[in-house]
């Protein structure tokens, strides 16, 4: 089952369970997908919904830390449950061995030696990272270890 088809099928178990917190965030996921769909013509296969995921993960870390800076406990408290849903539909997230394990294969297979080649790395990593982790982190990462 594809997890588009997945979070259609927690909508419909919450909607029947009268669950209305998690049925509202469940439908917020879906209508970001549709956007995305919408916005690119394009049918989204399970990567392209993790790349969704993940950039609505980010916005509600950001939310927190300005909420929580603000002193909104409250609306803290709201963005953690949806953050919490939403890495329901996320891989488990890569440990720092296995992030640094990756980074070096990828290092290793695209010959990478200088900032110059960090696209190139970039480019090999995101499909096995995307929705596992941070892609900033992994970013800066990939640059210290290229003398950026």
């Amino acid at each position: 089952m594809s997890l588009k088809a997945q979070i259609t099928e927690d909508m419909k178990t919450a909607m029947r369970a009268h669950e209305k917190a998690q049925l509202g965030v469940i439908r917020l996921i879906l209508a970001a997908i549709k956007q995305q769909e919408v916005d690119t013509r394009i049918e989204m296969d399970d990567t392209a919904v993790l790349v969704v995921l993940d950039k609505m993960t980010k916005q509600r870390r950001e939310s927190i830390r300005q909420y929580s800076d603000a002193g909104r406990t409250d609306l803290v408290a709201q963005e953690e449950y949806e953050l919490g849903v939403i890495q329901t539909y996320l891989p488990q997230p890569l440990s720092a061995a296995e992030l640094d394990n990756l980074i070096q294969q990828a290092m290793a297979e695209t010959g990478a030696t200088s900032v110059r080649d960090m696209g190139k790395v970039m480019t090999w990593l995101k499909p096995k990272a995307q929705g596992r982790t941070d892609m900033g982190q992994v970013s800066g990462l990939i640059k210290a270890r290229l003398g950026g």
